[in-house]
């Protein structure tokens, strides 16, 4: 592994620095990253580890697998984390009268050891805060995410020349899939939450996209096994139907939500409308969606638009209806803020969302656009540019 170059260290330090004046504000000393997503937040690369963030001091990254990175001053290999403060203490460094730990992502054993690794400290949750931190992206983070967006889009264009008379849902995802791979995606989707196993994404099409799922997901869909109830099921595709793309756009670390919709033969004039009321709830939003606005107005004027048409009933479900339109994305998808009616949050330039108002028409399909977005001065960016209109197969 190559040394990390002087923007990457550039970009790094930034981060560090918010990190460090979050955790002075919570009254943490200093704060041990061990989630894969936050190791990778907190280093831009990925390791077997922890990464030891103090207030005063520089960060150190205590690396157990791989041993093949380049040799850095911030970097201490060790065989397990109760080696760690037996280095710190060799470096010079003052231990810790409280400490941030990731409670919401580590399991019960792992906190109680990282406790018995600091057994004079206090041990404080970190989880909130370095979600805080993430919300707000850097320059260089929604430059990956706009890179990320490009290539999805560029995915999206060539859905037509996947589909086959006859064919099913799945064989579907995979062609689409197949293009993902060749255009430079990663092949993974990180997510955040317990409740969001997902493969590469969602093709759901027809009466499949009114199937309740056990998932936080806006749209259900049954899956093709038990041990994976979400998205395609096998569904043969047939006239009438309209077919909903909703694919991985993970190409750098960084990723961008986008969902399109198609449609096979003629479908009713209620699918058009549910579609482009979709459109309308995301035009409101682009232009209120500044710093300073509540997350919860985003929601709020989206069950208003939808409740204007009439078209509730169907408005992100019909059996069983999402109570949120939208959530955060950049290393994960559903990151913080979910965009809801109780949400608290509060709109902060260069936060990054994706908003998904969606509608199940029962016999049909679901109809909607998904776009991700960075607020502005001006309102909402999109990063997801493709034509938003229901496109033939």
């Amino acid at each position: 592994m190559r040394l990390i170059d002087k923007d990457t260290r550039k970009e790094i330090d930034i981060r560090i620095e918010d990190i460090k004046k979050r955790l002075a504000e919570n009254g943490q000393d200093a704060m041990l990253v061990s989630s894969n997503a936050n190791i990778y937040y907190t280093t831009l690369r990925f390791f077997r580890g922890y990464v030891y963030i103090p207030v005063v001091g520089k960060p150190i990254w205590f690396l157990i697998k791989p041993d093949s990175f380049e040799k850095e001053e911030d970097l201490v290999l060790i065989r397990k984390p109760e080696n760690i403060p037996d280095c710190l203490q060799r470096l010079g460094y003052v231990m810790p009268g409280t400490i941030g730990l990731e409670f919401d992502s580590m399991s019960y054993s792992d906190v109680e050891r990282l406790k018995a690794v600091f057994p004079e400290a206090k041990a404080a949750n970190g989880s909130r805060i370095l979600s805080k931190a993430r919300m707000v992206k850097t320059d260089w983070e929604i430059d990956r995410m706009r890179e990320d967006g490009i290539h999805q889009a560029e995915v999206y264009r060539r859905v037509t020349r996947c589909y086959k008379e006859d064919m099913t849902d799945v064989q579907l995802q995979i062609e689409i899939e197949r293009i993902l791979r060749l255009e430079g995606c990663l092949g993974f989707i990180r997510t955040s939450g317990n409740l969001m196993d997902i493969n590469l994404g969602s093709v759901i099409a027809g009466d499949n996209a009114d199937t309740p799922s056990p998932y936080d997901f806006t749209m259900g869909g049954a899956g093709i096994d038990p041990s994976l109830p979400g998205g395609a099921d096998g569904t043969t595709l047939k006239p009438g139907q309209t077919v909903m793309v909703d694919m991985c756009g993970s190409f750098n670390g960084y990723q961008t939500d986008m969902t399109r919709v198609w449609r096979i033969g003629e479908i009713p004039k209620l699918a058009y409308k549910a579609h482009q009321c979709s459109i309308n709830i995301l035009r409101a939003c682009e232009s209120m969606g500044k710093p300073g606005v509540a997350v919860a107005d985003l929601y709020n004027v989206a069950i208003d638009i939808a409740r204007h048409e009439g078209i509730t009933d169907y408005f992100m479900g019909h059996r069983q209806q999402a109570s949120f339109i939208g959530h955060g994305v950049g290393i994960e998808l559903n990151e913080p803020p979910v965009v809801m009616a109780r949400s608290k949050d509060i709109l902060l330039e260069n936060m990054t969302l994706a908003l998904e108002p969606k509608f199940v028409i029962p016999g049909v399909g679901a109809v909607g656009v998904e776009n991700t977005y960075v607020v502005t001065t001006s309102g909402l960016k999109s990063l997801t540019i493709f034509p938003e209109e229901i496109q033939e197969l």
